[in-house]
């Protein structure tokens, strides 16, 4: 099983993605946390959009009850959109299609679209989507991509990835998995600091936004590890999940 690690999207080359490429995208602070929870909540799809003019033109084709639309661009709210995080979102998406547009996790799973598979996953998460590559590889390679922010790397996705990668060869053995240095790096990474998960995104710039912003409680939130058992992916536009798994457990 080989596995690489790209410490951001703009490292990931959308020509040569194919049939031999499964990708797992991590945007732990915020997008594929928020995803893999609403989900969870009950929400039909998510639908990753470019820009707004594309999720307005997704929204003209379904009912107004059928969908709610969330985004942020910059860190910063968009007009008739509800702030993309995951609490806030908790009560809206039930039975609902989720359009959403963000800075950075929604276009790291749209250019990862021409793979294999893409599955989303957080520290909410991570043992459910690790389950399931495990269970479908057919000796691909995995690309464990880490969103980041405007072209710089961002040290949660790194943690969550090497909390991927520790549950994965748990599966596997240590035996079976073929690790890039770079993936080493967040394996190593994670096991030193696997306790610390909360303080570990608190300090990072994402999250010191938050807690400026006053959202402490969806830092705490998308902080806490194997909290849900969603194994999202890419299917078409939308990202789903097979139904038996989407439950959340409060």
């Amino acid at each position: 099983m080989k596995i690489h690690l790209l410490f951001k999207k703009e490292e990931l080359d959308e020509a040569k993605l194919d049939t031999s490429k499964t990708v797992v995208v991590f945007d732990v602070l915020l997008a594929t946390s928020t995803i893999s929870a609403c989900l969870s909540f009950g929400a039909r799809a998510v639908i990753p959009v470019a820009d707004e003019e594309e999720a307005h033109e997704i929204a003209k084709s379904l009912s107004t009850d059928d969908y709610c639309m969330a985004g942020e661009w910059n860190g910063l709210p968009i007009d008739g959109f509800f702030y993309p995080l995951p609490l806030a979102l908790q009560e809206k998406v039930a039975d609902k299609t989720l359009i959403l547009r963000t800075t950075n996790g929604t276009v790291a799973i749209r250019k990862a679209t021409a793979a294999r598979k893409v599955w989303i996953a957080s520290l909410l998460n991570s043992p459910a989507v690790a389950r399931k590559v495990y269970e479908e590889y057919e000796d691909e390679t995995i690309l464990l991509t880490c969103a980041g922010s405007a072209n710089q790397f961002c040290l949660e996705d790194f943690y969550g990835a090497g909390y991927f990668l520790s549950e994965l060869i748990q599966l596997a053995g240590e035996n079976a998995v073929q690790l890039t240095d770079s993936a080493l790096g967040a394996k190593l990474f994670y096991d030193s600091q696997k306790d610390q998960s909360e303080i570990v995104l608190a300090q990072t710039q994402v999250g010191s936004a938050m807690l400026e912003m006053g959202v402490s409680e969806d830092l705490h939130f998308v902080s806490q590890k194997e909290k849900l058992e969603v194994a999202p992916y890419l299917s078409g536009h939308e990202v789903v999940c097979d139904p038996f798994v989407s439950v959340y457990n409060s």
